[in-house]
This record gives C-alpha cells, structure tokens and sequence, in this order.
C-alpha cells in the first residue's frame, strides 16, 4: 500500500532533507505489520516531544536542579537555563525576551490575559484626574470584550462566566460562512466607547483556518489613535497563537498584537505554556492571579519549573530554525492525505475546512464522509489503524453532536456530525496516509453493511 516515487513522495522528500531529525511517531516501532501499525493523525491535541527537547529536560533535571532564586552552582544553572529559553521564545515570535513570561500552559496564559484587561479597566476607570485622565466612560458601563464564536474554550468560557457574574459585556462574532474566518470589519464593528480587548485565535484548532490577525492589528492601532483623541480607553489586541506556531512563521510585529499566547505541547514540547505582552507592565497591563514569591517579576509567582522550561525552550529553538521545513512537509503531506481521500471517496467526501480563498494551516484536513450510518464517531471505532479525532480533544464528551466550529461556518449538521479531523506531524509519510485511506475505507465498509 506503500505510494510509490510520485512526485509528491519526492517534494515530502525534500522538505525532510531540511530536517535534522523528527520525532517517531506515536504507535510504536517502525517494523510492526500493517495490521499492528497506529497511525496518529491527531498532532492539533498534542505532539509528542522532540529528541532535543527529552534531552534538555533531563539535563535540566541533573543539573539545574536548584532553585532558580539560590546563588550556589545548581541554582545559577537554573537561572541561565530560564533565560536562555526565554530568549528563545524571543526569537520564534520576533519578541524581546522581557516581554515573556512562562506560565502553566494555554489556558492559563488566556486567563490571565482576559482578568488582566478586566482589573485594567477597573483601575483606570476608578483613578481620580481630569475626564481624560479617567478616559470618559460612560458613567457605569460594564468592560466590554469582543471575540469570535470559534474561540478554544479556555477563551470562551472565562468569558461567559465574567457575563454571568455581571462584571463584563462580551460581544461574540460570528464567523464568515463563506470563508470560515472572523472578518475584521465585523469584530471592528463591535467595538463600543467601553471596548477593552479584542481576542481572536490565530488558528482554529477544528478547520486550521488562519485569522485576519495582521489585519486586525493595523485596524485597532488607528482605532487607537482616534480613540486616544476621543479621550476614550485603548483597545488591547490578544491572539491565541496555540495551533500556528510550529507550523508557519509567527511574528509579532507583523501581527501588531499586545498579547500572544505559546502553548508548548502543540509544538512539540511540554506542557508548559508561555505569554507574550508587548511592552509587559510598561506599554501593555498585566496583573498577577497568583501570589508569592514573586517570580516572573512578580506577573506569575512561583518557583520556576526549570526542566519544562528547559524542554519550552528547545522546542521553541527547532521551530526558529527549522519552521520552512516543518510546514513544506506537512503542506504535502496533507495535500496528499485529501487527494487521496477525493480519489476513495469521490462524491461521498465533503472537505470541510476548504474555504476558497482562505489560508489554513498546513497540517489540518476536517473532513466528512457522507451517509447515515458515518458518523464521525463510529467511524473511528471501526478504524483499526487510525488515531484522530473528530474535532478538538476539550470536546471529546459531545457525543454525536455536531462541532459547534463547523456549525459556525456554515457547515450543514448532518455533515458535521459525520466529521473527522486529522491533523498530520513533522514525521508523517505518505506510506501512513495510503494505511489510514485504506483503514478508513474498510470502516466505512463494514458500517454500511459491505464488508
């Protein structure tokens, strides 16, 4: 079942070259049988860590075990450990290191940013001066957000809960029907005098399609300046940059965003997470949720967890030096996976997140094979070579309901419920796509009763 030396093998072949190594897969050894052989397609929940970076871990493990904050040897080791991956961080998002702060992960770095902005606003609107100094507000508004319908949950629900609790008003945009994104002139449009962030993902998790963030960016900064002259509060600019890095170049300053959140195990790291604030404390707010130590400067308290740091770090290192190769290849790798699919599916296969004239990602294909025993979930059941999903792993409790993401693009329920999402890595062959279209055929067979 092995493709052959098509053309396409040659150009995953060329973007390897570019790779000094890649991760083993998920499943197990190479030399298993066809029959024994998993194929993880699932690396947009999480990806398995990289060689270098097991390594740093561990020699962060034997021999920076000290505290960061202690002045002998092992202490100090840590702390140059800290820094270096900092930097690191830096580096792949076109930041400067002072800007970073490591936090537990994505879900984290998301809350942090949303109860900052809230307490910012509270500050401001209660600090004594002239109107201007206070910004104008209106007497009693409530602090106003804005974001997309297609938020991670770690976006959307602290959000609903601030609603609840009757301390915030959320504006929730849809996304376009026609081309799966979060346009700028509707979240533009949903800005009022008490606008205090803008949260849009990078990418979508469910679909890959990328946001018009560098567009936003430029967008809110004229804003700004009219609202400066309004005497009216600046409008901060978060994206939640989870699923894009690692897998296209992310720059900050083409994004022209005041946070940015890195989550380490989607790029093949620990799970540890970091956030990025432009101008943190001076030009950008950020307030601890957390106290002690102080820390982070005291943004995020605690003593520093050096081995994941350590691992954050490197993967951070291989993504800046190897980002090109990593995306070339799985590009391929997941024009080859729909092609294939078309040409076993034919008229029964409904890609779900093509949009025309939309980027996406290059590792993501969402996808629904039509008919009424298919549903995603059973098809996977009877996949004996496939690991995926139907969507995103913090959903995986829905059942058979259809992805809330899908529905949003205007997607139809019935396909959407039949939908699949595979999500190939860094190490994906096109010998592994050829088993999992054949695995998928056969589970399809044996639900409609052919086999």
């Amino acid at each position: 079942m092995c493709c052959g030396g098509t053309g396409m093998e040659a150009a995953v072949a060329l973007s390897c070259g570019a790779q000094t190594r890649v991760s083993s897969p998920p499943g197990g050894p190479e030399e298993k049988s066809p029959l024994e052989r998993k194929v993880y397609m699932d690396y947009n929940a999480t990806t398995p860590l990289e060689p270098e970076v097991i390594q740093a871990m561990t020699e962060a493990m034997q021999e920076a075990w000290g505290n960061p904050s202690s002045p002998y040897p092992a202490g100090r080791k840590a702390k140059d450990i800290i820094s270096a991956a900092r930097e690191s961080l830096a580096k792949m998002i076109g930041g400067k290191p002072q800007d970073i702060i490591f936090t537990s992960g994505g879900t984290e770095s998301n809350n942090l940013v949303i109860h900052s902005v809230l307490r910012h606003f509270h500050k401001v609107h209660a600090s004594e001066g002239d109107a201007a100094e206070r910004h104008r507000l209106v007497e009693g508004a409530m602090p106003h957000f804005v974001t997309c319908t297609v938020e991670h949950d770690s976006i959307r629900l602290p959000l609903e809960h601030l609603v609840e609790e009757q301390v915030a008003a959320v504006t929730f945009v849809p996304v376009s029907k026609v081309n799966g994104q979060a346009e700028a002139d509707d979240i533009l449009a949903a800005v009022r005098p008490a606008t205090c962030l803008v949260t849009v993902m990078l990418a979508n998790n469910e679909t890959g399609v990328i946001m018009p963030v560098p567009e936003l960016g430029r967008r809110v900064a004229a804003l700004n300046q009219q609202r400066a002259a309004a005497g009216l509060p600046r409008v901060l600019l978060h994206t939640d940059a989870a699923q894009a890095l690692g897998k296209r170049r992310v720059d900050v300053r083409d994004l022209g965003v005041d946070f940015l959140t890195i989550v380490g195990h989607k790029l093949y790291g620990p799970r540890i997470g970091a956030l990025y604030v432009r101008g943190l404390g001076e030009r950008t707010p950020l307030y601890p949720m957390l106290f002690g130590g102080g820390q982070e400067r005291g943004f995020r308290p605690g003593t520093e967890n050096t081995p994941m740091i350590a691992g954050l770090g490197k993967a951070a290192e291989l993504v800046t030096e190897n980002c090109e190769a990593y995306e070339a290849h799985m590009r391929a790798v997941r024009d080859y996976l729909e092609a294939r699919l078309v040409a076993e599916f034919d008229k029964k296969i409904h890609l779900n997140s093509q949009f025309p004239g939309t980027e996406r990602l290059p590792n993501t294909c969402n996808f629904s094979i039509q008919g009424p025993q298919l549903q995603g979930r059973l098809v996977l059941a009877q996949c004996r070579t496939l690991l995926a999903s139907v969507g995103a792993a913090c959903h995986s409790d829905q059942g058979d309901r259809p992805s809330p993401v899908l529905l949003s693009c205007g997607i139809p329920a019935d396909v959407a419920r039949n939908a699949l999402r595979l999500s190939v890595g860094r190490s994906t062959t096109l010998a592994e796509v050829d088993l999992v279209v054949q695995d998928l055929k056969q589970a399809v067979a044996r639900l409609e009763g052919q086999a």
